[in-house]
């Protein structure tokens, strides 16, 4: 139990401090890799009070999504992307470190739990078949189903607003007329020229 204990304060103060790094560095690459390690930290806690469910789509929506607003980021601010990848080996060093320590704390939970430790202090250990996937959702459509759609509303104007922001005008850049293109006639883009016939010699 005390183990367990301090794993809990350190993965803890880890999320803290890369909270802190997110926002406080002033590299963009370090940010967001600073916010995954965040969300992993996150995780990792949801882990050890036994709720997988929200541990995995912590990491698959929140991680991936993540990486794709930055994406979104590096095409609104048009980064020029060669020089970003001549600068990819400045990162590797900082990307490797972070993916170590989520593979050390991986491996000391799952070590945890190979001890027949199920749970920390002040958690009460979870019934066998308890689901908390169904536990969640009987929950989140019941009580709280006024919040939930609250919340897509709000992402989908977040996703809105993204759209909004990549389609500004720039200059040089070509756009489709999709109307003249089906109106378009064969004798508005096709030209016959007769030639005379060349006699060989």
């Amino acid at each position: 139990m005390m183990f367990q204990s301090v794993l809990f304060y350190v993965f803890a103060a880890m999320m803290l401090g890369a909270a802190l790094g997110v926002v406080f560095s002033r590299n963009p690459v370090h940010a967001v890799m600073f916010l995954v390690l965040t969300f992993f930290q996150s995780a990792v806690l949801w882990l050890m009070v036994e709720v997988e469910f929200l541990a995995i789509v912590l990491v698959l929506v929140y991680v991936g999504a993540v990486m794709v607003l930055f994406l979104f980021v590096v095409m609104m601010l048009d980064v020029n992307i060669e020089a970003a990848k001549r600068g990819l080996t400045r990162y590797a060093p900082f990307g490797i470190a972070v993916a170590l320590v989520m593979v050390i704390q991986l491996v000391q939970l799952i070590w945890a739990r190979g001890q027949g430790v199920t749970s920390t202090g002040g958690f009460v250990a979870t019934p066998e078949g308890y689901s908390n996937t169904k536990a969640l959702g009987a929950v989140l459509y019941t009580e709280h189903v006024y919040a939930f759609e609250i919340a897509a509303v709000i992402l989908l104007l977040a996703i809105v607003a993204a759209i909004t922001l990549t389609m500004r005008k720039r200059p040089g850049l070509k756009l489709q007329n999709i109307a003249e293109q089906v109106a378009v006639q064969a004798k508005d883009r096709i030209r016959v020229v007769k030639m005379a016939t060349e006699k060989k010699q």
